[in-house]
């Protein structure tokens, strides 16, 4: 099989010759670091040719022109800074990654700040985002042996994106404060993906479209399922309708944290892919799959933690998620990036058992 044949069967819940390999959601920058201190040459042949290659496509829906980075005060520790989404962030200077930003500002406070953001950055122009030879270059995927997953990445969903443009705290208050706004801003980013979707849908066909949420935490979500139900739920339709109008029957969506009460709003909007189950914050992939059936597709649930813990670990994640790969509809990795607690050696001895169970 190809990588897309086995990928369309696995998800499908139909024969296969084994579920996809090697597809995870990447390391930190600091990992990749330590493991070049730990005989990873990147420049030599790939690790693992024979694992499974997947398109990601996720960042044609960023603000476009992107806000241009602009430092604000600088010291030993620190920096602050407009990043290319206009947040006025802080950051640790010593880890970067490792560590979350202070956010400090964001670019929408009114309905006007709101409007000039979506006027200036937020036009679903192809050729701007893409390039002028967009046509040919989408076009060119029609030959492809491998899935084309469209990921609206931080910027199609009804919550995370609009998120980054107010702050958490000032979404919240919102919802209850000026309801209209929210609605609007919401109904903004549904259009937005539409004309986005259209456009590519004009010039290829695609696999798996996917909203961007992290709407979820270690012990729950942040907004309810009456409120997700309200004001998210219909406007998830309005997409998932028209990519199914264009012949895209898989929508995925990416939340990380404890969604297990907002599983049922996703799969009513018509979503049936969810990812990355994150087993530190109590997602249990087997658990889902016991309460909701084949009706959901899953991605990730590997307990990332195991590779920083050593060989048992490993083998006790891969014999725990083994029932739920030979059942379908289900691609096992880490449920999320590797963090550098990860050795090389642990990882490399995961990717070697990983085709055990596949």
């Amino acid at each position: 099989m190809t990588s897309r044949e086995r990928f369309l069967a696995v998800m499908n819940y139909q024969p296969f010759d084994r579920a996809p390999f090697g597809v995870h959601m990447g390391a930190w920058p600091e990992t990749i670091e330590r493991w070049k201190s730990e005989s990873y040459r990147p420049e030599d042949e790939p690790l693992f040719p024979d694992r499974d290659r997947w398109e990601w496509q996720g960042g044609w829906f960023f603000p476009n022109p992107p806000f241009e980075r602009k430092v604000i005060e600088e010291d030993d520790r620190t920096i602050t800074y407009v990043n290319h989404e206009g947040i006025l962030m802080r950051e640790r200077k010593d880890q970067p990654y490792s560590s979350m930003p202070q956010f400090l500002r964001f670019p929408v406070e009114t309905r006007e700040d709101f409007r000039a953001f979506m006027q200036e950055r937020m036009q679903p122009d192809l050729a701007a985002r893409l390039g002028q030879e967009y046509g040919q270059r989408l076009a060119a995927y029609g030959e492809r042996d491998f899935p084309l997953i469209i990921i609206s990445d931080r910027w199609g969903g009804f919550f995370g994106p609009i998120r980054n443009l107010t702050g958490v705290e000032r979404l919240c208050m919102l919802l209850y404060d000026d309801p209209d706004f929210v609605e609007e801003m919401m109904d903004a980013v549904a259009e937005f993906v539409i004309a986005m979707m259209g456009q590519i849908l004009d010039h290829t066909d695609i696999d798996v479209y996917g909203f961007w949420e992290d709407m979820a935490y270690k012990t729950g979500p942040l907004l309810g399922p009456a409120m997700m139900r309200k004001y998210m739920v219909p406007r998830y339709r309005r997409v998932v309708e028209f990519v199914r109008s264009r012949g895209v029957e898989l929508i995925a969506l990416d939340s990380d944290g404890d969604i297990s009460e907002l599983i049922p709003c996703w799969l009513e909007a018509g979503i049936n892919i969810l990812y990355p189950f994150e087993v530190q914050a109590g997602m249990d992939v087997l658990q889902v799959r016991r309460q909701y059936g084949k009706d959901l597709r899953m991605w990730g649930g590997f307990d990332k933690r195991t590779l920083a813990w050593g060989p048992e670990a490993i083998d006790g994640e891969l014999a725990r998620v083994r029932p739920l790969v030979e059942d379908g509809g289900y691609v096992p990795h880490p449920d999320h990036s590797l963090p550098p607690d990860v050795s090389f050696a642990n990882y490399r001895y995961f990717m070697e058992k990983l085709p055990e169970i596949l």
